[in-house]
């Protein structure tokens, strides 16, 4: 028995180490992971112990023993010790260098009263000279724990923000980004008055004298934020690329801290694709991007063509997308277009910010330079608006299928337009998180009834045949993929209830949301999604198993190591360059 003992060990030992002439099946790996828990999202051999990558690609995944012929001296080789490896986490929505951008601003998504943002933005006047613009973002008004003795609308008025910062004009974002705050000398710079009319798809928020507040929904904030960017224009030659720069990287970096290696934006420039397109030419892109437009149609039109790019800079940049034009505004600051009128505004349906004519025009770009379309509806006439517009378009265009035009958000939707979502084969791009961060105040938008009917529907539209899909929509949220898993499969609010507890996703199709299910929302299966030999090795390891791990020990997952094309970009808590 010892004899039999030693040979069966000696024969194992053996077959797992290639011979000479072997080398073409057993190629050195780059890189190798052992003794794991690999959810390979992959159907064909869904969990295994091992990976290995080669050349930036997954060569090998299999058990240990079926691994370590890849390994030579070269190799470099991570033990796991039972730690998760899954697919790289993909940001199905979210904007970029806005992102970036939100981490070099104030940041509001903490602050329990509009006294603590004034006490903040007060802070910020020390050190910015006169003239210079404040920017923060984050705030939320329902989020706060105490409301002000004079509220519009459940908004306050900007007499303390004004009185804090007379040398400074102020823009506060809300954490939607469908509304800013702004304070009287900003206001008098855009010379807005109480003649002012707000533009269509806008509101200024003015008290019962007709005095402004304070508070721009939607398209009236375009004013300001225009002057913003004109004030920013003026500065020296390189600033503004440089600034940039470090948008793109800080945005990297902090989806590497979270797992995420490919992000989808939703709401890019021409300037910004012709610099990102620069790095990914110099290989200074930190995650892989697929980004879409957000351009007027008749500044696009004629253009798409030379910018339509897949793959490019080894799989870092793909252009091949419109969006995010914004049929409609948030539900948070009364801006979601709505078939009925809101619960706790009934003066208003919400808005309709940009015109349908001009997402009719995108339309018809989208389809004829192959382009997908994904457009923000975020309520229920929204959402059919859009549908109506992509179902016209497509019987224009009877030879053309498999389009995946995608509405982004579908945070409202009726039950009529679900099968039709089928039937067209729209993909909703939803963001799990939501669920969890709006549910405190969506029944007071929407009521009971067609909140449980009609609010937030995810696991409805999954269950009915649908791509499903996640994010965090950063900066709106963190980038936080745990929480939004989390939010995914409890819809557990900050008070222990569960909001719409009937939709939440199972563990499995949480984790193929922000793997697989993203991928294909880009037309990028076939690289993404899955450790599958031959597809990018891009992937995350976890300190739990999302499979398995209790409920209340879900947002204890740590990002552990965050690798990307074979290369490692992040462990243990500090980015690897």
């Amino acid at each position: 028995m010892r004899l039999l003992s030693t040979l069966l060990v000696l024969a194992t030992t053996l077959g797992c180490q290639p011979a000479a002439d072997d080398t073409a099946r057993y190629p050195a790996a780059d890189l190798v992971l052992t003794n794991g828990n690999v959810v390979t999202v992959d159907d064909q051999r869904p969990v295994a112990e091992a990976i290995a990558i080669t050349g930036g690609l997954i060569a090998a995944v299999g058990s240990a023993a079926e691994i370590a012929p890849y390994i030579d001296d070269s190799t470099e080789v991570i033990d796991l010790k039972g730690q998760t490896a899954i697919p790289g986490l993909i940001e199905g929505h979210g904007h970029y260098t806005s992102f970036g951008g939100s981490l070099m601003i104030l940041d509001f998504r903490y602050a329990k009263s509009f006294a603590e943002i004034v006490s903040m933005v007060e802070e910020a006047t020390r050190t910015t000279p006169a003239g210079e613009w404040i920017i923060g973002r984050g705030w939320h008004q329902d989020k706060w724990q105490v409301r002000e003795d004079v509220l519009v609308e459940g908004l306050p008025l900007h007499e303390s923000l004004s009185a804090a910062t007379p040398d400074n004009p102020v823009m506060l974002i809300h954490t939607s980004g469908h509304g800013v705050f702004v304070n009287q000398r900003a206001m008098s710079l855009v010379e807005l008055d109480g003649n002012t009319v707000a533009p269509d798809g806008g509101e200024i928020v003015r008290d019962e004298n007709g005095n402004a507040t304070g508070m721009m929904r939607e398209s009236a904030q375009d004013v300001f934020r225009q002057a913003f960017s004109g004030h920013q224009g003026r500065r020296p030659a390189g600033v503004a690329e440089e600034e940039m720069r470090r948008m793109v990287m800080l945005a990297g970096e902090e989806a590497l801290r979270h797992g995420i290696t490919s992000f989808q934006d939703l709401g890019t420039s021409f300037a910004e694709v012709d610099l990102l397109k620069k790095m990914a030419d110099e290989g200074n892109l930190p995650v892989r991007l697929w980004m879409a437009f957000e351009e007027q149609a008749a500044e696009m039109d004629g253009r798409l063509a030379d910018y339509r790019m897949i793959g490019h800079g080894n799989n870092f940049l793909t252009v091949r997308a419109i969006g995010e034009k914004v049929l409609d505004g948030a539900l948070g600051t009364h801006g979601g277009w709505l078939l009925e009128p809101y619960a706790d505004l009934p003066r208003s349906h919400g808005l309709n910010v940009v015109p349908i004519e001009e997402i009719e025009y995108s339309a018809r770009l989208a389809i004829e330079n192959d382009y997908q379309l994904a457009i923000q509806g975020i309520g229920d006439r929204a959402y059919r608006e859009l549908l109506n517009i992509y179902e016209a378009e497509f019987e224009r265009h009877p030879d053309k299928s498999d389009l995946r035009w995608r509405i982004e958000h579908a945070q409202v939707i009726h039950p009529d337009d679900v099968e039709r979502t089928v039937a067209l084969g729209v993909i909703p791009a939803v963001q799990g998180i939501f669920a969890c961060s709006d549910g405190p105040w969506v029944v007071d938008r929407l009521g009971e009834e067609r909140t449980l009917e009609r609010g937030y529907i995810f696991n409805t539209l999954a269950e009915a045949g649908l791509v499903p899909t996640n994010g965090t929509d950063p900066p709106v949220d963190e980038i936080d993929p745990i929480a939004s898993f989390h939010c995914s499969v409890t819809r557990i609010l900050p008070d222990g209830t569960r909001f719409q507890p009937q939709e939440v996703y199972s563990r499995e199709r949480a984790l193929y949301s922000y793997t697989m299910g993203n991928a294909i929302a880009a037309f990028e299966e076939d690289i993404k999604g899955s450790l599958t030999p031959g597809k990018l090795g891009d992937i995350t390891v976890l300190s739990h198993d999302l499979l398995t791990v209790p409920d209340d020990e879900i947002m204890a997952t740590e990002i552990v190591i965050t690798i990307v094309g074979g290369e490692i970009r992040y462990r243990d808590g500090d980015i690897v360059n």
